[in-house]
């Protein structure tokens, strides 16, 4: 198989939003990343509710966008766990437990961030 050819340029710009797309695509097919999606807009729709500053708002969506990251990540971790050892392993296991932890991490964080904001 011959090598992948890479894109230089404004065409690498290009393909990597595609790319990222695709990603965001396949990420909607998670229930987990929905419902982070809907914790975002009912978190949104909260600030706006308690005149939150744009600070604020700031903060949560960078939050928000750390989580949706970390999400993707702990998709990908547990795709290659699937595809190379579907086999239950130990090893696996404890990979895609600690992505599901890095995950419960950032879900905690913007928790508190925003029972702080509503609340606070």
């Amino acid at each position: 198989m011959a090598p992948i050819e890479k894109k230089k340029g404004f065409r690498h710009l290009l393909a990597a939003g595609g790319y990222s797309f695709q990603g965001f695509m396949r990420l909607l097919k998670e229930e987990a990343f929905r419902h982070e999606l809907i914790g975002f807009v009912v978190g949104l729709v909260l600030f706006f509710l308690v005149g939150a500053s744009a600070v604020q708002f700031m903060i949560f969506v960078i939050l928000m966008l750390c989580l949706f990251g970390v999400e993707a990540l702990n998709t990908a971790v547990e795709e290659i766990i699937d595809r190379v050892s579907p086999e239950l392993s130990v090893e696996g296991r404890h990979a895609k437990d600690l992505g599901s932890f890095a995950t419960f991490c950032l879900i905690s964080s913007n928790f508190i961030y925003a029972v702080y904001v509503v609340f606070f």
